[in-house]
Protein backbone atom coordinates (compact mmCIF):
# COMPACT_ATOMS: atom_id res chain seq x y z
CA UNK A 1 0.00 0.00 0.00
CA UNK A 2 1.16 3.36 -1.33
CA UNK A 3 0.05 5.47 2.28
CA UNK A 4 0.08 9.75 2.39
CA UNK A 5 0.96 10.95 5.77
CA UNK A 6 -0.04 14.45 6.35
CA UNK A 7 1.51 16.95 9.44
CA UNK A 8 -0.64 20.11 8.88
CA UNK A 9 0.61 23.24 10.91
CA UNK A 10 -1.36 26.45 11.29
CA UNK A 11 0.65 27.71 8.03
CA UNK A 12 2.64 24.55 6.66
CA UNK A 13 2.27 21.12 5.57
CA UNK A 14 4.67 18.39 5.67
CA UNK A 15 4.37 15.47 3.78
CA UNK A 16 5.40 11.66 2.71
CA UNK A 17 4.48 8.90 0.81
CA UNK A 18 5.62 5.70 1.97
CA UNK A 19 5.19 1.89 0.99
CA UNK A 20 4.30 -0.74 3.49
CA UNK A 21 2.06 -3.30 4.47
CA UNK A 22 2.00 -5.45 7.13
CA UNK A 23 4.28 -7.82 5.61
CA UNK A 24 6.66 -5.06 5.05
CA UNK A 25 6.49 -3.72 8.42
CA UNK A 26 6.91 -7.58 9.83
CA UNK A 27 10.67 -7.19 8.25
CA UNK A 28 10.90 -3.74 8.75
CA UNK A 29 11.18 -3.20 4.89
CA UNK A 30 8.36 -0.18 4.38
CA UNK A 31 10.25 2.69 2.66
CA UNK A 32 9.97 6.35 1.77
CA UNK A 33 8.65 6.88 -1.86
CA UNK A 34 8.86 10.87 -1.40
CA UNK A 35 8.40 13.68 1.00
CA UNK A 36 8.15 17.66 1.09
CA UNK A 37 7.55 20.50 3.15
CA UNK A 38 5.31 23.46 1.97
CA UNK A 39 5.52 26.47 4.08
CA UNK A 40 3.85 29.76 3.98
CA UNK A 41 0.43 28.30 3.34
CA UNK A 42 -1.63 31.32 3.35
CA UNK A 43 0.25 33.40 0.57
CA UNK A 44 3.26 32.96 -1.57
CA UNK A 45 4.17 29.49 0.00
CA UNK A 46 7.97 28.32 -0.27
CA UNK A 47 7.68 24.67 -1.65
CA UNK A 48 10.44 21.40 -1.20
CA UNK A 49 9.63 18.68 -3.07
CA UNK A 50 11.76 15.23 -3.12
CA UNK A 51 11.30 11.98 -4.87
CA UNK A 52 13.65 9.76 -3.07
CA UNK A 53 17.05 9.19 -4.12
CA UNK A 54 16.63 12.31 -6.32
CA UNK A 55 17.93 15.50 -5.95
CA UNK A 56 15.26 18.28 -4.06
CA UNK A 57 12.95 20.96 -5.73
CA UNK A 58 12.70 24.57 -4.58
CA UNK A 59 9.83 26.40 -5.87
CA UNK A 60 7.25 29.24 -4.86
CA UNK A 61 2.90 29.31 -5.96
CA UNK A 62 0.37 31.51 -4.38
CA UNK A 63 -1.35 28.94 -1.99
CA UNK A 64 -4.69 30.47 -0.17
CA UNK A 65 -5.58 27.65 2.40
CA UNK A 66 -4.17 23.77 3.51
CA UNK A 67 -6.44 22.60 0.62
CA UNK A 68 -4.81 23.91 -2.07
CA UNK A 69 -1.63 23.00 -0.50
CA UNK A 70 -2.56 19.33 -0.45
CA UNK A 71 -4.13 19.41 -4.11
CA UNK A 72 -0.59 20.91 -5.29
CA UNK A 73 0.94 18.18 -3.41
CA UNK A 74 -1.66 15.31 -4.87
CA UNK A 75 -0.41 17.25 -8.97
CA UNK A 76 2.86 16.72 -8.48
CA UNK A 77 2.58 13.44 -6.82
CA UNK A 78 0.99 12.01 -9.84
CA UNK A 79 2.63 14.75 -12.42
CA UNK A 80 4.98 12.55 -15.35
CA UNK A 81 8.02 14.99 -14.41
CA UNK A 82 7.87 13.51 -10.63
CA UNK A 83 8.22 9.66 -11.76
CA UNK A 84 7.97 8.06 -8.16
CA UNK A 85 7.60 4.54 -8.35
CA UNK A 86 4.50 2.81 -8.44
CA UNK A 87 2.50 6.02 -8.30
CA UNK A 88 1.37 6.86 -12.12
CA UNK A 89 -2.52 7.88 -10.61
CA UNK A 90 -4.53 8.97 -7.16
CA UNK A 91 -5.38 5.49 -7.27
CA UNK A 92 -2.21 4.66 -6.51
CA UNK A 93 -2.63 6.56 -3.65
CA UNK A 94 -4.43 3.69 -0.66
CA UNK A 95 -5.06 5.45 2.03
CA UNK A 96 -4.02 8.83 4.28
CA UNK A 97 -2.69 9.21 7.64
CA UNK A 98 -2.52 12.09 9.43
CA UNK A 99 -1.35 13.15 12.42
CA UNK A 100 -3.28 14.89 14.86
CA UNK A 101 -1.75 16.63 18.05
CA UNK A 102 -4.78 15.96 21.02
CA UNK A 103 -7.15 13.58 21.32
CA UNK A 104 -7.86 14.37 24.89
CA UNK A 105 -9.11 11.47 26.98
CA UNK A 106 -11.25 10.27 23.55
CA UNK A 107 -8.42 8.75 21.96
CA UNK A 108 -5.96 6.25 23.19
CA UNK A 109 -5.03 4.28 19.66
CA UNK A 110 -5.64 5.34 15.99
CA UNK A 111 -8.91 5.55 14.65
CA UNK A 112 -10.05 5.80 11.01
CA UNK A 113 -11.86 9.08 10.31
CA UNK A 114 -15.40 9.64 10.27
CA UNK A 115 -18.00 12.18 11.18
CA UNK A 116 -18.01 11.13 14.59
CA UNK A 117 -13.89 10.96 14.72
CA UNK A 118 -14.35 14.62 13.15
CA UNK A 119 -16.58 15.86 15.88
CA UNK A 120 -14.55 14.58 18.36
CA UNK A 121 -11.03 16.27 17.49
CA UNK A 122 -13.05 19.36 17.20
CA UNK A 123 -14.04 19.11 20.58
CA UNK A 124 -10.58 19.12 21.09
CA UNK A 125 -9.73 22.43 19.76
CA UNK A 126 -9.86 24.23 22.99
CA UNK A 127 -6.95 22.05 24.54
CA UNK A 128 -5.09 22.49 21.07
CA UNK A 129 -6.19 25.98 19.31
CA UNK A 130 -3.45 25.89 17.36
CA UNK A 131 -2.62 22.83 16.59
CA UNK A 132 -5.79 20.50 16.13
CA UNK A 133 -7.51 23.45 13.91
CA UNK A 134 -4.83 23.02 11.23
CA UNK A 135 -4.95 19.06 11.76
CA UNK A 136 -8.80 18.93 11.33
CA UNK A 137 -8.06 21.48 7.61
CA UNK A 138 -5.85 18.95 6.14
CA UNK A 139 -8.24 15.75 6.83
CA UNK A 140 -10.91 17.87 5.17
CA UNK A 141 -9.12 19.05 2.53
CA UNK A 142 -7.89 15.54 1.98
CA UNK A 143 -11.25 14.21 2.16
CA UNK A 144 -13.15 16.62 -0.19
CA UNK A 145 -9.68 16.33 -2.62
CA UNK A 146 -9.09 12.04 -2.67
CA UNK A 147 -13.36 11.30 -2.29
CA UNK A 148 -14.57 9.10 0.93
CA UNK A 149 -13.51 6.02 -1.05
CA UNK A 150 -10.18 6.16 0.32
CA UNK A 151 -9.61 5.36 3.88
CA UNK A 152 -8.40 7.97 6.05
CA UNK A 153 -6.69 7.39 9.12
CA UNK A 154 -5.76 9.70 12.67
CA UNK A 155 -2.89 9.22 14.43
CA UNK A 156 -2.90 11.35 17.86
CA UNK A 157 0.15 12.51 19.29
CA UNK A 158 -1.22 12.15 23.01
CA UNK A 159 -2.36 8.65 22.61
CA UNK A 160 0.99 6.75 23.92
CA UNK A 161 0.78 8.26 26.82
CA UNK A 162 -3.13 7.17 27.61
CA UNK A 163 -1.58 4.54 29.63
CA UNK A 164 -0.07 7.21 32.35
CA UNK A 165 -1.51 6.50 35.72
CA UNK A 166 -3.52 9.28 37.71
CA UNK A 167 -0.80 10.06 39.97
CA UNK A 168 0.88 11.17 36.83
CA UNK A 169 -1.70 12.69 34.74
CA UNK A 170 -3.49 14.72 37.87
CA UNK A 171 -2.57 17.85 38.84
CA UNK A 172 -2.62 18.65 42.67
CA UNK A 173 -5.77 21.34 41.61
CA UNK A 174 -9.70 21.02 42.82
CA UNK A 175 -10.40 17.91 41.92
CA UNK A 176 -13.62 18.98 40.17
CA UNK A 177 -11.26 21.20 37.84
CA UNK A 178 -10.54 17.69 36.55
CA UNK A 179 -14.23 16.11 36.63
CA UNK A 180 -15.38 19.65 34.56
CA UNK A 181 -12.63 20.65 32.05
CA UNK A 182 -11.03 17.25 32.40
CA UNK A 183 -7.63 19.89 33.05
CA UNK A 184 -4.70 16.95 33.36
CA UNK A 185 -1.17 16.05 31.79
CA UNK A 186 -1.69 14.90 28.19
CA UNK A 187 1.48 14.78 27.05
CA UNK A 188 2.72 15.37 23.40
CA UNK A 189 5.69 13.72 20.88
CA UNK A 190 3.56 10.56 21.18
CA UNK A 191 4.16 9.47 18.54
CA UNK A 192 8.07 9.79 18.26
CA UNK A 193 8.79 8.04 21.78
CA UNK A 194 6.87 4.91 20.85
CA UNK A 195 8.94 4.71 17.75
CA UNK A 196 12.02 5.10 19.30
CA UNK A 197 11.19 2.78 21.94
CA UNK A 198 10.66 0.88 19.28
CA UNK A 199 13.60 0.51 17.28
CA UNK A 200 15.94 0.46 20.98
CA UNK A 201 13.68 -2.74 21.18
CA UNK A 202 14.90 -3.71 17.96
CA UNK A 203 18.60 -3.15 18.25
CA UNK A 204 18.60 -4.94 21.88
CA UNK A 205 16.46 -7.73 20.75
CA UNK A 206 14.10 -7.25 24.19
CA UNK A 207 10.51 -7.62 24.29
CA UNK A 208 7.77 -4.70 24.53
CA UNK A 209 7.80 -5.79 28.54
CA UNK A 210 10.91 -5.57 28.97
CA UNK A 211 11.74 -1.71 28.08
CA UNK A 212 12.58 0.37 30.80
CA UNK A 213 13.81 3.48 29.46
CA UNK A 214 13.98 7.27 29.08
CA UNK A 215 13.49 9.04 25.94
CA UNK A 216 14.54 12.94 25.33
CA UNK A 217 12.74 14.09 21.93
CA UNK A 218 14.98 17.60 21.60
CA UNK A 219 14.34 19.87 18.92
CA UNK A 220 12.86 23.21 19.15
CA UNK A 221 10.01 21.43 20.92
CA UNK A 222 11.34 19.27 23.57
CA UNK A 223 10.02 16.54 25.96
CA UNK A 224 11.12 13.78 28.63
CA UNK A 225 8.76 10.36 28.87
CA UNK A 226 9.58 7.69 31.35
CA UNK A 227 8.84 4.14 29.61
CA UNK A 228 8.37 1.45 31.73
CA UNK A 229 7.47 -1.82 30.87
CA UNK A 230 7.09 -0.78 27.64
CA UNK A 231 4.07 1.67 28.24
CA UNK A 232 4.30 5.59 29.13
CA UNK A 233 4.70 6.09 32.91
CA UNK A 234 5.15 9.72 32.77
CA UNK A 235 5.86 12.65 30.13
CA UNK A 236 6.65 16.10 30.70
CA UNK A 237 4.29 17.74 28.33
CA UNK A 238 1.43 18.43 30.19
CA UNK A 239 -2.32 20.08 29.41
CA UNK A 240 -0.76 22.01 26.66
CA UNK A 241 3.56 21.45 25.03
CA UNK A 242 4.41 24.00 27.22
CA UNK A 243 5.18 22.66 29.92
CA UNK A 244 8.49 20.57 31.14
CA UNK A 245 12.17 20.94 29.21
CA UNK A 246 13.34 24.13 28.50
CA UNK A 247 12.36 24.22 24.67
CA UNK A 248 13.75 26.78 21.67
CA UNK A 249 10.85 29.24 21.99
CA UNK A 250 8.72 27.87 24.73
CA UNK A 251 9.37 28.45 28.75
CA UNK A 252 9.13 24.91 30.04
CA UNK A 253 8.23 24.69 33.52
CA UNK A 254 7.90 28.14 35.37
CA UNK A 255 6.08 29.02 38.56
CA UNK A 256 2.15 29.82 38.01
CA UNK A 257 2.31 32.94 39.87
CA UNK A 258 4.42 34.60 37.64
CA UNK A 259 1.79 35.14 34.82
CA UNK A 260 -0.19 37.39 37.59
CA UNK A 261 3.58 39.03 38.77
CA UNK A 262 3.84 39.94 35.24
CA UNK A 263 0.70 41.08 34.65
CA UNK A 264 0.72 43.63 36.85
CA UNK A 265 4.18 44.80 36.37
CA UNK A 266 4.18 45.17 32.58
CA UNK A 267 0.23 45.41 32.01
CA UNK A 268 -0.03 43.23 29.89
CA UNK A 269 -2.90 40.38 29.11
CA UNK A 270 -2.79 36.77 29.65
CA UNK A 271 -3.05 36.35 25.65
CA UNK A 272 0.51 38.20 25.39
CA UNK A 273 1.64 36.53 28.26
CA UNK A 274 1.16 32.60 26.81
CA UNK A 275 2.25 34.48 23.30
CA UNK A 276 5.55 35.37 25.33
CA UNK A 277 6.00 31.87 26.82
CA UNK A 278 5.00 29.93 23.55
CA UNK A 279 7.23 32.08 21.38
CA UNK A 280 9.59 34.54 23.07
CA UNK A 281 10.89 32.13 25.95
CA UNK A 282 13.14 29.23 25.91
CA UNK A 283 17.00 29.21 24.17
CA UNK A 284 15.39 32.39 22.46
CA UNK A 285 14.66 34.24 25.60
CA UNK A 286 17.41 33.40 27.70
CA UNK A 287 19.74 34.38 25.03
CA UNK A 288 18.65 36.90 23.34
CA UNK A 289 19.86 35.57 20.29
CA UNK A 290 18.53 32.69 18.82
CA UNK A 291 16.34 29.21 19.27
CA UNK A 292 18.60 27.38 17.14
CA UNK A 293 20.95 25.27 19.71
CA UNK A 294 23.57 25.19 16.72
CA UNK A 295 23.85 28.80 16.53
CA UNK A 296 24.07 28.99 20.41
CA UNK A 297 26.97 26.54 20.18
CA UNK A 298 28.84 28.68 17.87
CA UNK A 299 28.53 31.55 19.73
CA UNK A 300 29.80 30.01 22.96
CA UNK A 301 32.53 28.64 21.28
CA UNK A 302 33.52 31.62 18.85
CA UNK A 303 32.32 34.60 21.11
CA UNK A 304 32.55 33.38 23.90
CA UNK A 305 29.18 34.85 24.72
CA UNK A 306 27.74 34.37 28.34
CA UNK A 307 23.99 34.50 27.37
CA UNK A 308 24.58 31.66 25.08
CA UNK A 309 25.98 29.65 27.42
CA UNK A 310 23.50 30.34 30.06
CA UNK A 311 21.22 29.11 27.85
CA UNK A 312 22.59 25.91 26.49
CA UNK A 313 23.60 24.82 30.36
CA UNK A 314 19.99 25.65 31.62
CA UNK A 315 18.36 23.42 28.66
CA UNK A 316 20.91 21.03 29.40
CA UNK A 317 20.26 21.20 33.55
CA UNK A 318 16.25 20.91 32.83
CA UNK A 319 16.68 17.95 30.71
CA UNK A 320 19.24 16.14 33.60
CA UNK A 321 16.34 17.33 36.19
CA UNK A 322 14.05 15.14 34.56
CA UNK A 323 16.08 12.35 34.24
CA UNK A 324 16.72 12.09 37.94
CA UNK A 325 13.35 12.58 38.55
CA UNK A 326 12.13 9.63 35.89
CA UNK A 327 15.20 7.07 37.17
CA UNK A 328 13.30 8.01 41.10
CA UNK A 329 9.83 6.89 39.57
CA UNK A 330 10.51 3.81 37.53
CA UNK A 331 12.60 2.55 40.37
CA UNK A 332 15.83 2.75 37.82
CA UNK A 333 16.25 2.16 34.23
CA UNK A 334 18.19 0.64 31.67
CA UNK A 335 18.99 3.34 29.34
CA UNK A 336 18.26 7.34 28.31
CA UNK A 337 17.64 7.45 24.57
CA UNK A 338 18.33 10.96 22.59
CA UNK A 339 16.07 11.62 19.59
CA UNK A 340 14.75 14.78 17.51
CA UNK A 341 17.14 17.06 15.61
CA UNK A 342 19.25 18.39 18.56
CA UNK A 343 19.23 15.06 20.64
CA UNK A 344 20.63 13.08 17.23
CA UNK A 345 22.93 15.68 16.38
CA UNK A 346 24.35 17.49 18.82
CA UNK A 347 27.00 15.57 20.11
CA UNK A 348 28.00 18.08 23.07
CA UNK A 349 24.82 18.60 24.33
CA UNK A 350 24.06 14.90 24.50
CA UNK A 351 27.75 14.79 26.95
CA UNK A 352 26.43 17.94 28.78
CA UNK A 353 23.35 16.42 29.63
CA UNK A 354 24.96 13.67 30.56
CA UNK A 355 27.72 15.19 32.77
CA UNK A 356 27.76 13.96 36.23
CA UNK A 357 25.75 11.16 35.91
CA UNK A 358 28.31 9.12 36.35
CA UNK A 359 27.65 8.18 39.79
CA UNK A 360 24.69 6.34 38.59
CA UNK A 361 26.40 4.03 36.38
CA UNK A 362 26.61 6.21 33.15
CA UNK A 363 30.07 7.10 31.30
CA UNK A 364 29.84 9.06 27.78
CA UNK A 365 32.34 7.52 25.15
CA UNK A 366 33.36 10.22 23.33
CA UNK A 367 34.59 8.83 20.42
CA UNK A 368 30.73 6.27 20.11
CA UNK A 369 29.41 10.02 21.08
CA UNK A 370 31.10 12.36 18.33
CA UNK A 371 30.24 9.92 15.58
CA UNK A 372 26.29 9.54 15.64
CA UNK A 373 25.00 12.75 13.53
CA UNK A 374 22.77 12.77 10.55
CA UNK A 375 20.52 9.90 10.82
CA UNK A 376 22.93 7.52 12.60
CA UNK A 377 22.08 5.19 15.67
CA UNK A 378 23.84 3.29 18.09
CA UNK A 379 25.17 3.57 22.01
CA UNK A 380 27.07 6.35 23.42
CA UNK A 381 27.83 4.71 26.50
CA UNK A 382 30.75 3.10 27.55
CA UNK A 383 30.63 -0.81 27.86
CA UNK A 384 30.84 -1.00 31.50
CA UNK A 385 28.17 1.61 32.00
CA UNK A 386 25.22 0.12 34.32
CA UNK A 387 22.84 2.98 32.59
CA UNK A 388 23.24 2.84 29.13
CA UNK A 389 22.71 5.55 26.37
CA UNK A 390 21.72 5.67 22.94
CA UNK A 391 20.98 7.81 19.72
CA UNK A 392 18.04 6.70 17.97
CA UNK A 393 16.81 9.32 14.80
CA UNK A 394 12.78 9.34 15.38
CA UNK A 395 10.39 8.48 12.30
CA UNK A 396 6.99 9.53 13.12
CA UNK A 397 5.97 9.54 9.78
CA UNK A 398 6.80 5.90 9.29
CA UNK A 399 5.03 5.11 12.38
CA UNK A 400 2.12 7.20 11.25
CA UNK A 401 2.07 5.16 8.06
CA UNK A 402 2.08 1.97 9.78
CA UNK A 403 -0.46 2.80 11.94
CA UNK A 404 -2.80 3.74 8.52
CA UNK A 405 -2.34 0.26 7.74
CA UNK A 406 -2.96 -1.45 10.93
CA UNK A 407 -6.10 0.16 11.30
CA UNK A 408 -7.41 -0.38 7.83
CA UNK A 409 -7.16 -3.51 8.42
CA UNK A 410 -7.83 -3.93 11.93
CA UNK A 411 -4.85 -5.57 13.24
CA UNK A 412 -4.17 -4.57 16.66
CA UNK A 413 -0.49 -2.77 16.93
CA UNK A 414 2.30 -4.30 19.12
CA UNK A 415 4.06 -1.22 19.46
Amino acid sequence: MNILVLNCGSSSLKFQIIETDLDLIENDADRRLASGLLERVVGNALITLQVEGQAKIRETAPLRDHKAAIDYVLRWIVSPNSNINHIKSLADIHAVGHRVVHGGENFTKSVLIDENVIEQIEDNIELAPLHNPANLKGINGARELLGTGVPQVAVFDTAFHSTMPETSYLYALPYQMYRRHRVRRYGFHGTSHRYVAYRYRQLLGIEREKTNIITLHLGNGCSACAIKNGDSLDTSMGLTPMEGLVMGTRSGDVDPSILEFIHLKEGIGMRDIDTMLNKQSGLLGISGLTNDMRELLAEEQEKNDRRARLAIDIFCMRAKKYIGSYLAEMGGADSIVFTGGIGENSAAIRERICKGLEWMGLTIDKEKNGALFGGKEGEISTSDSRLKAFVIPTNEEMLIARDTVRTIKNVPRRW
